[in-house]
């Protein structure tokens, strides 16, 4: 079997297996999250702000910015699908003047790449898999001031701060999609953009 048919092919028994009642809107993304980490439990723990899915698709129509917060979601989201629609990725957590400048203010390096990321100009999608620092820092910049023409994949795995974090982001209103609990990672987070890039016409064959 060539590559295509195999992921159509686990497409097709994740959706014989699926036990949970999904809006079509979000089915495609949660579906492509099972196929990643073959964990069904995120039909029932990811959670969508009302109207995320058309905005973020609006947004990397509209040349967005995807922002990461580590190396590996970056290295997984599809480059030939931003491409197509215009949008670009980055990560700066692994630079080193983040790590000199993290080191120099006693902060994490995610709290830094924050910084960065809402330094960058135009419309950001902020992609979080492994980090909850790289969120509190962002709600930590929200609860002081707004912060416009953003939206947020919130899917940190651990056990410090990372139940905390996506309840916060949850609780902020920002456009989001979150894994509530403990499980999530960066293959998650890169699952949820390649889902919303697959999702816009004339992405894929």
């Amino acid at each position: 079997m060539n590559p295509m048919d195999i992921e159509k092919r686990s497409m097709e028994i994740i959706e014989s297996e699926l036990r949970v009642a999904l809006p079509a809107e979000i089915k495609p993304i949660v579906k492509r999250v099972i196929h990643a980490t073959a964990d069904f439990s995120f039909a029932e723990n990811m959670r969508f702000t009302d109207g995320v899915v058309p905005l973020m698709r609006a947004m990397l129509m509209r040349g967005a910015t995807v922002v990461t917060d580590t190396n590996m979601a970056l290295a997984g989201i599809s480059k030939p699908a931003l491409q197509k629609v215009g949008a670009h990725a980055l990560c700066f957590v692994a630079q080193e003047d983040v790590a000199r400048e993290a080191k120099a203010r006693n902060m994490t390096r995610s709290s830094v790449a924050m910084e960065r990321a809402l330094a960058v100009p135009g419309s950001k999608l902020l992609v979080c898999g492994n980090a909850p620092t790289f969120l509190l820092s962002l709600l930590d910049r929200v609860a002081e001031a707004p912060v416009s023409d953003i939206a947020v994949i919130g899917v940190p795995v651990g056990f410090v701060n990372v139940v905390e974090a996506k309840e916060r982001l949850w609780a902020s209103g920002i456009p989001s999609i979150c894994a509530m609990g403990r499980r999530g990672g960066s293959n998650v987070a890169a699952a949820i953009v390649n889902a919303l890039l697959y999702g816009i016409e004339g992405v894929r064959p």
